[in-house]
């Protein structure tokens, strides 16, 4: 038996009717499409990689402890691994079509949370695979790690025979409340004993105090968020279906601007997806004032090198205002800039892991019962989720087919009506949005809108580089660079 984290904890009890609490992603192919058989041989050859696949959820009666994840006794691949077409030629609309469906639809609790639909009849001879996988189980960073369940490097890669497997046996509900019982007990007694000593803690203070004034430093743009306007229209309540649109650009255009205007390239992508949400509100009638933004949650992996592979969440995240009432592109990547620049000293003086670690103090009922009634309730801090999860920059082959593009999932809740999940493929980025059906009617001016932000920047940036080159001598400094230094 392997017990959940809370932070995993608290994503399982988030899941409600309106709320399906897995992330997925949709990745297209060259063709021709492999056989049904062929997949599901495949994956069984890699499931011993990942035995968390063939696990379900067990709740501790009375929920004394937090969930565990047991063996399912019942499992059959063929429950989780579906077949389906769209009519040839299929477009991509009606792949995003399809896979909005898909991805909307939760996942069965009661068997292991994850599902894989094998798509045939794309145009020019192409094929999809739509995966879906809880939240609770892994997180996005962990998830892009665990593509070796059935991506290969090569075309020509061999795969093992299926193992036979057998299930461990499940434990009775008198076992599972003995062990949540001696867990409510050592397990905070592990996390105090392992508290540094005084001699550390003293070696350290020098430390702390720079923690101390870097955190101070970040209290007013804090406070500060909580009086900017912001467009509280984007939340409420969250239905049952959902609208999927997706956009995409070329790795080297957000290169190309974050050289000529400065900031990094996750700094360049933000602000692309301000200028979308800013097309959006304008179509809307709703954008109101030069200080309007859009809050968005921007997740950030805390997982260390060596917990690489772990098969559970580390995550934190950030509130980072999205400057859609400006007008001006290079003035809103400065702002964006700023932010993020000031959260990365902010994390770095502080201890995340530890943080997320004392949800192991939090009594598994009242985790529960908090969780939901948070979700439930809904929230008006945060507009937009907004997660980059960095993938391969090298070919991927499912059973020697080339994988072309690929485009996340992340999963809404809690008020917030959309999301961005952004994934890089060789020199592709593509953005996927998920957004409540009946709030975003108008998805496609958003995707459209982050697609126009790309090309608003590159002219700027193409601008920059062509006075940079014709007016300034050679060595000197543009006049933005000069700007963004000051900063």
């Amino acid at each position: 038996m392997d017990r959940m984290s809370a932070l995993d904890s608290g994503f399982y009890f988030a899941e409600s009717e309106n709320t399906p609490m897995h992330v997925g992603s949709v990745a297209v192919f060259e063709g021709p499409a492999p056989t049904y058989g062929d997949v599901v041989r495949l994956l069984l050859s890699k499931l011993p990689l990942v035995p968390r696949y063939r696990q379900r959820v067990r709740q501790v009666p009375l929920q004394l402890g937090r969930p565990m994840w047991v063996d399912d006794p019942h499992f059959q691949i063929l429950y989780h691994v579906r077949h389906t077409a769209v009519p040839s030629p299929g477009s991509d609309e009606q792949l995003r079509n399809l896979a909005g469906r898909v991805l909307g639809q939760r996942l069965d609790t009661a068997k292991p949370l994850w599902e894989l639909w094998l798509v045939e009849g794309l145009a020019e001879g192409r094929w999809a695979i739509i995966s879906k996988v809880h939240h609770c189980m892994v997180d996005g960073v962990a998830g892009t790690d665990l593509m070796q369940l059935m991506f290969d490097l090569s075309p020509d890669a061999t795969h093992d025979e299926p193992r036979d497997w057998t299930p461990r046996r499940d434990p009775s509900g008198v076992a599972l409340v003995a062990g949540a019982v001696t867990e409510a007990v050592t397990q905070p007694l592990r996390t105090l004993t392992s508290l540094p000593t005084v001699g550390s803690a003293v070696r350290s203070a020098k430390s702390m105090a720079g923690s101390g004034r870097t955190l101070a430093q970040t209290l007013p743009s804090l406070a500060k968020q909580a009086v900017t306007p912001t467009a509280r229209s984007l939340n409420g309540p969250i239905g049952p279906h959902r609208r999927w649109a997706w956009t995409a650009g070329n790795f080297d255009e957000f290169k190309e601007v974050r050289t000529a205007l400065g900031g990094t390239v996750n700094d360049v992508v933000l602000t692309a997806i301000t200028g979308g949400f800013r097309d959006l509100l304008k179509a809307r009638g709703e954008l109101s004032s030069e200080k309007l933004v859009v809050r968005s949650m921007v997740p950030v992996s805390v997982r260390s090198e060596n917990q690489k592979g772990t098969l559970d969440n580390r995550v934190s995240a950030v509130f980072v205002d999205l400057p859609v009432g400006d007008p001006d592109p290079v003035s809103r990547l400065q702002t964006v800039r700023g932010q993020m620049d000031e959260y990365k000293k902010a994390m770095q003086a502080v201890d995340v892991p530890s943080i997320i670690s004392m949800g192991d103090f939090v009594a598994p009922s009242l985790l529960s019962l908090g969780v939901r009634a948070a979700v439930q309730a809904g929230q008006m801090w945060c507009q937009a989720v907004t997660t980059n999860v960095p993938g391969p920059r090298v070919p991927l082959y499912v059973l020697g087919r080339r994988m072309c593009t690929a485009h996340a999932y992340v999963p809404i809740a809690g008020g917030t009506r959309c999301s961005i999940g952004i994934f890089s493929y060789l020199s592709t980025m593509t953005f996927g949005i998920n957004a409540d059906f009946d709030a975003f009617p108008d998805v496609d001016v958003l995707s459209g809108g982050i697609r126009r932000g790309i090309e608003e920047l590159l002219e700027h940036a193409r601008a920059e580089k062509g006075t940079a080159d014709v007016e300034q001598p050679a060595g000197a400094v543009p006049a933005r660079k000069k700007k963004a230094a000051a900063r």
